[in-house]
């Protein structure tokens, strides 16, 4: 049986009827073509196959019994740079998708959205009706888990190649972080929470909210928005947070796109994440300045770093009062001895000037009162120019005396290191004649003849009498050999024979 059956062209005879006779087509309703079509459907693709797609559409099952409705694609490039794409619907029935979704967000942390690619085993079916469509029987958890990885890979390659992985890393951050820009949800329970434990620290914070999309298929571009926002205000802040609170591990996927990781770590400003987030690290942690894991975590590490801020002040407060207070009591202690002593200094000169001056008033006693108020006046001004002046001699003597001291310092320890050494160099030398002497002394009494026999020699004193008493140490004496008067030194065991 032929697959289709053609109309011959209008004046055309049919190629199996007699010459100049025209047959009725054989027309075929569309059941029965539709049901040729299922059949050989079900004969071509009778067993399942295994699929990858990407969900360009989803319909959840609202109610108990429903079913789960979704639209797959397969697109892609080729060679030539043009875009081929692929659709088809596929069901997911019910009581296969309690068992089938539940076992995919427990091994991949993730549920069924549109956007994901997913690999799943399919059976062709095709209805007169509602016409072809794919039976979903499985999903293979693990090829969701590779794409999203081979995914967050590339990701981070394309930053670590652009430099933008670590670029964060070498902004400086302010000790004291007050002036905050803040990219959030308004109605985010992070935000409130962030806002709320700034308000209960003792320190005021200047916060500037700059609301986005922190959910969905738009936060990337929402939140990139709101960054070049704060680009061009970026002289009024000291840093950028970036929170929002818990969520998913699809609702974090947002934050593992390269725009956005790409955004923050090219951003002029230090970039704090606190996504709300306890095991996984988004792209964008790794990328931004500094990652904490919830906003109430960014919160405590700003009030932290202004505590310890305030903590070194009041250290640094508290010694610099110290040695002022030092400096004050050494300062005013010296100022009271110069005080004292110019105040000597100035009654001495005084006493010396009034007796002057008592000599003149008895010597110019004709004089006339005028000169005398004259010459009072001038004492009263040499008297104020008297205590300057002492003040400035007692700081030019002390500073000199201060110099001579350092000079005599300097000079003894020169003499006294001089000193030293030639008296090193003395005893030396002293050494080394005594040395000497006692060798020639020793090679002299080695060369003198062999000791006569007892009784040949006599001890003699220098001056040629006999010795009566006990010899000493050091007692100069001569002997006297059969041929000769050696003079020798008494030792301590042996005379030392002298020259």
């Amino acid at each position: 049986m032929p697959l289709y059956n053609r109309r011959p062209e209008p004046g055309l005879p049919s190629p199996a009827s007699p010459a100049g006779a025209v047959l009725p087509p054989a027309a075929l309703p569309l059941s029965e073509l539709l049901a040729r079509v299922r059949q050989t459907l079900s004969e071509r693709f009778a067993d399942s196959y295994w699929v990858v797609a990407e969900i360009s559409d989803l319909t959840l099952p609202r109610t108990v019994g429903a079913h789960c409705y979704l639209t797959l694609t397969d697109q892609h490039t080729t060679a030539r740079g043009a875009q081929l794409k692929a659709q088809a619907r596929a069901t997911i029935w019910s009581a296969r998708y309690q068992q089938l979704a539940a076992a995919f967000e427990q091994q991949t942390g993730l549920t069924l959205r549109p956007g994901l690619k997913i690999m799943l085993r399919v059976q062709v079916k095709f209805h007169e009706q509602y016409g072809l469509s794919l039976d979903v029987l499985a999903l293979d958890p693990t090829y969701t888990v590779g794409d999203l990885a081979r995914i967050r890979l590339e990701t981070l390659r394309r930053l670590q190649a652009e430099g933008l992985l670590d670029r964060q890393q070498r902004l400086p951050l302010p000790i004291g972080i007050q002036r905050v820009a803040v990219v959030s949800s308004p109605t985010a329970a992070g935000w409130q929470d962030f806002v709320h434990q700034l308000q209960e620290a003792p320190y005021d914070f200047a916060l500037t909210l700059f609301p986005a999309t922190m959910q969905g298929e738009g936060s990337p571009a929402s939140i990139r928005a709101a960054l070049d926002a704060i680009r061009g205000r970026r002289r009024q802040f000291e840093a950028v947070v970036l929170i929002r609170g818990g969520g998913s591990k699809t609702d974090l996927l947002a934050f593992d796109d390269f725009g956005l990781a790409a955004a923050v770590g090219a951003f002029p400003l230090p970039v704090l994440t606190g996504i709300g987030h306890e095991r996984d690290e988004a792209v964008v942690d790794l990328t931004a300045h500094l990652a904490l894991k919830t906003p109430t975590a960014v919160a405590a590490y700003l009030i932290e770093r202004l505590a310890r801020l305030e903590g070194a002040l009041e250290g640094y407060g508290s010694r610099i009062r110290e040695l002022a207070q030092h400096q004050v009591q050494q300062q005013a202690a010296q100022l009271s001895r110069l005080l004292r002593q110019a105040h000597r200094a100035a009654q001495g000169q005084l006493v010396e000037h009034r007796h002057a001056l008592h000599q003149r008033i008895r010597l110019a006693a004709a004089a006339p009162r005028a000169q005398l108020r004259q010459q009072s006046q001038g004492l009263d001004r040499k008297r104020h120019h008297l205590h300057r002046a002492a003040r400035h001699a007692l700081r030019h003597h002390e500073q000199h005396l201060r110099q001579r001291g350092r000079t005599l310092a300097q000079r003894f320890r020169r003499l006294h290191r001089r000193r030293r050494e030639q008296l090193l160099r003395r005893r030396h030398a002293l050494q080394l004649a005594a040395l000497r002497l006692l060798h020639r002394q020793q090679l002299r009494l080695a060369q003198l003849p062999t000791l006569p026999p007892p009784g040949t020699v006599r001890l003699l004193t220098p001056k040629g009498r006999p010795i009566t008493g006990p010899l000493r140490p050091g007692q100069e004496i001569l002997l006297c050999l059969p041929d000769a008067v050696v003079p020798a030194r008494v030792g301590g065991q042996l005379p030392l024979f002298l020259r």
